[in-house]
């Protein structure tokens, strides 16, 4: 099975040749690193730009603007945040200029904690991305999902914004990725670059194929009845862990609901799980004070008051200036597997 930095490695491999994206840029997006995550490597249209966040997004919506499908990386998303002018420029364009100038781009980088990067690699920037009206935002938790969300980003004709979480760009896949071989040595020998001198090796892509996944589309990805975890990116797998954990053990029936696009959200499918089990619990990487899970809890009490067994819960970062370096603080600062377990514990425990 792929993992998550080698699907959207396939994914941009078939939006270059498929789907007419003619720029790949970044810091060390090109030859011979391809990003520091691998994210990038072996891709025809990649190319290093200079160390200027600003710049990066100031090229790709120029880009955009001009008729191209740039995809644009920023190195980890806690730079990004002294180019969040250059991001509202490319969300506001399609609505100021009265539906004339639409941008079409694609803007990734890694978000999140979970690979004890300190203050300067480990921020989320969910809920301020959810603030850039007029750009679409993604966040895969899986590599299906991060293949299929790449493919919809690339083609749509909007700027959509791919956060991808920094600790799962390693994990593997419970699906094949259509046309991916089913060794994982067989995919790693024809994608992965070897160690060493590299410049003379050549990927050997496989046959893929077009699928996407639709952007503002969540999915189901535990079925249950007594509770609804609302989740995204890195904390989706744990909260899916502690549900398949809580129904073999016979300690209670959680439904997970990965949202995939936090922008657009998929507002149907959240209430569709609300109604059917009248408890939720939102769980995410972000800073407690206005998280978008705030918003969601907010929607929830005005629109679904009375269906509600529970009060709705928010279990999410703690409103700290950074992430620590060391795992102790980390591990506090940010949600673990034991702090879902106790969340729902109590959701499951509080009298209807």
């Amino acid at each position: 099975m792929a993992n998550m930095s080698q699907a959207i490695r396939m994914a941009l491999h078939y939006g270059e040749t498929h789907l007419g994206v003619k720029e790949i840029f970044g810091e060390d997006v090109g030859p011979p690193l391809g990003g520091v995550f691998t994210a990038t490597q072996g891709l025809e249209r990649a190319w290093n730009s200079p160390l200027d966040e600003r710049g990066i997004l100031g090229a790709a919506l120029g880009l955009a603007w001009a008729g191209s499908r740039p995809v644009a990386e920023i190195q980890f998303v806690d730079y990004i945040f002294n180019a969040v002018d250059m991001l509202k420029l490319c969300a506001n364009g399609r609505w100021s200029s009265g539906g004339r100038w639409g941008a079409p781009l694609v803007i990734m980088t890694p978000t999140g904690s979970g690979i004890h990067g300190s203050m300067y690699h480990s921020h989320s920037f969910d809920s301020i991305a959810a603030k850039l009206h007029g750009m679409k935002v993604v966040c895969p938790s899986t590599p299906i999902d991060a293949y299929g969300l790449m493919i919809a980003a690339i083609r749509d004709e909007d700027p959509v914004l791919y956060l991808k979480p920094k600790a799962l760009l390693r994990s593997k896949g419970e699906e094949l990725i259509p046309g991916e071989p089913a060794d994982e040595k067989t995919l790693r020998g024809m994608i992965d670059a070897p160690i060493g001198d590299r410049s003379k090796w050549k990927p050997r892509w496989p046959k893929l194929t077009d699928y996407a996944v639709p952007i503002g589309q969540a999915k189901i990805s535990h079925a249950g009845s007594d509770a609804t975890v609302v989740t995204h990116g890195r904390m989706a797998p744990i909260c899916l862990d502690v549900a398949r954990g809580l129904e073999s053990a016979g300690r209670g029936s959680v439904e997970v609901l990965d949202l995939r696009s936090l922008i657009p959200y998929d507002w149907d499918a959240i209430t569709a799980s609300v109604k059917k089990t009248g408890r939720v619990l939102f769980v995410n990487e972000e800073t407690e004070i206005a998280n978008l899970a705030e918003h969601f809890i907010r929607r929830l009490v005005d629109e679904m008051f009375y269906e509600l067994k529970a009060r709705p819960r928010l279990l999410c970062g703690k409103a700290t200036p950074g992430v620590g370096l060391a795992v102790n603080l980390e591990n506090f600062i940010q949600p673990q597997k034991t702090d879902v377990e106790r969340a729902i514990a109590e959701l499951l425990a509080d009298p209807a």
